[in-house]
């Protein structure tokens, strides 16, 4: 009876040991799945390869703000809006010009609006971002998958306004913004718009079809570029660089993280172990036994 009752509590206490043992390095999971960018019920914005080349839209702002207490002395931020088709009709090429920028701290957001400003000059009337495959804007847009965004997203696909100059210039190719009447993505019939960083409309602008070439840079590849300005004070701002826009719309990858050398190890040595508590533990039994 003392034999069996002492095996008992042996191959008990063996049990216990190699269950502690293998929770306690259990090797982590060899596949690490990332998250998906949102898209649009109606799928991945396309890629508009058809813009018509020569036709030019610009949007001028206002003389005086949307928002007054943004410019108490009835003041605005001043600047234009210039949009054209690429060379050869692939995407839009934007060029933004701004001064007497708001100093937030924050960067200000700007976006393509479905409707125009009406004549009372209400920017929210101009209703929501151009959306055309009904993305939506509770997730923030991912900038490295831009055919996820909302096409009027043109702040989240390339950039926002630095919170803390007084001027800003940038130049950018959109895929997916369009020239071409009667498209969803079209915008010649719609109206930009500038926000603070908690997204009260600032200020906001139609667009309009203008005669003439548009005074954008002469480049014809997707390259984009930024400049800002610290303004009044003297101390410039330094040139960036933007990421460009990715290639074509439906191809983006997206990597898994495959399992490392040293998480195959340590699992192998979490079960190596393992078997040697319950071995040990087992020989011991037997000798108590003898």
């Amino acid at each position: 009876m003392r034999v069996s009752n002492n095996l008992a509590l042996l191959l008990a206490a063996a049990a216990h040991a190699s269950a502690q043992s293998t929770t306690s390095t259990a090797a982590p999971s060899s596949t690490i799945t990332p998250s998906e960018p949102e898209t649009g019920k109606l799928g991945d914005a396309a890629q508009v390869i058809d813009n018509p080349v020569g036709v030019v839209y610009k949007a001028t702002l206002p003389k005086s703000a949307f928002f007054k207490p943004a410019y108490p002395d009835g003041d605005n931020i001043k600047g234009e809006v210039t949009a054209e088709a690429n060379p050869d009709g692939l995407g839009v090429r934007f060029n933004i010009k701004l001064s007497n920028l708001p100093k937030t701290g924050d960067a200000l957001p700007y976006h393509l609006h479905v409707d125009p400003v009406p004549v009372n000059g209400n920017c929210t009337a101009t209703l929501a971002h151009l959306d055309p495959y009904i993305r939506g804007e509770a997730t923030a847009c991912d900038k490295t998958a831009p055919e996820t965004c909302q096409v009027g997203d043109l702040s989240g696909k390339h950039g926002a306004i630095p919170g803390d100059v007084d001027e800003w210039e940038t130049s950018y190719v959109d895929l997916y913004a369009s020239t071409v009447e009667g498209l969803g993505a079209f915008f010649g019939n719609r109206s930009i718009v500038f926000h603070y960083p908690n997204k009260t409309r600032i200020t906001c602008a139609s667009f309009e079809k203008v005669d003439g070439a548009a005074s954008l840079p002469a480049s014809s590849s997707t390259a984009s570029s930024t400049t800002v300005s610290a303004g009044p004070t003297g101390i410039a701002g330094s040139n960036t660089t933007a990421p460009a826009p990715t290639g074509a719309a439906s191809t983006t990858s997206r990597a898994v993280t495959a399992p490392t050398t040293t998480s195959v190890v340590i699992g192998a040595a979490s079960s190596l172990r393992a078997g040697v508590v319950g071995a040990a533990v087992f020989g011991a039994a037997v000798a108590f036994m003898l």
